[in-house]
């Protein structure tokens, strides 16, 4: 199994392709939360899978911005809104977001040695926290695509967790439906 893979009982989660990275336009990037923006000419890869949900599914936690100007882009894309900030919403990868199949259900958070319960509302947008098929363009805020294994979360996500703001960004997490 290569680094890029990872294991889903049986099956492989490979990678299904990539991105080429293209120069965001001057300002056109939202760097809000430490987000990245795309380097001209970087490979970035893409996925279509996730690894596969369990009763304690292992996870990234990053940070995103729902709100409208907000590093999370566009409006959501369960319902084609924003959301605040101070309520407890997720973006999924691509593959555990499952078309949209989880929009509007709440998962379970566990990490820091708490619990949280967040409802799905978008598919993610950011790197870390983003689409994990698509990226480097203006839809995604000129970031690149994410991993398949993020769990992106709003400020009360992070709060509701006791995580002290200067660490929110990345944290190894569990999540259940």
């Amino acid at each position: 199994m290569t680094a890029t893979s990872i294991q889903i009982g049986a099956q492989t989660c490979k990678p299904s392709g990539g991105i080429r990275g293209r120069k965001p336009p001057p300002g056109q990037c939202n760097t809000e939360n430490d987000s990245d923006c795309c380097v001209q000419g970087k490979f970035y890869t893409t996925y279509t899978c996730s690894p596969a949900v369990t009763s304690a599914t292992k996870a990234k936690l990053t940070i995103n911005s729902f709100q409208k100007g907000g590093d999370g882009g566009g409006p959501s894309e369960c319902d084609n809104q924003y959301h605040s900030d101070d309520t407890p919403v997720v973006a999924l990868s691509t593959g555990w977001y499952k078309g949209g199949d989880r929009c509007h259900k709440y998962i379970t958070i566990n990490g820091n040695g708490r619990s949280v319960k967040a409802m799905v509302v978008d598919e993610c947008e950011l790197y870390y926290g983003c689409d994990s098929t698509r990226g480097c363009d203006a839809d995604h805020d000129y970031q690149p695509p994410c991993p398949n294994n993020i769990v992106d979360g709003s400020k009360a996500v992070w709060k509701a967790l006791g995580v002290s703001k200067d660490n929110w960004g990345d944290l190894n997490v569990t999540w259940s439906e």
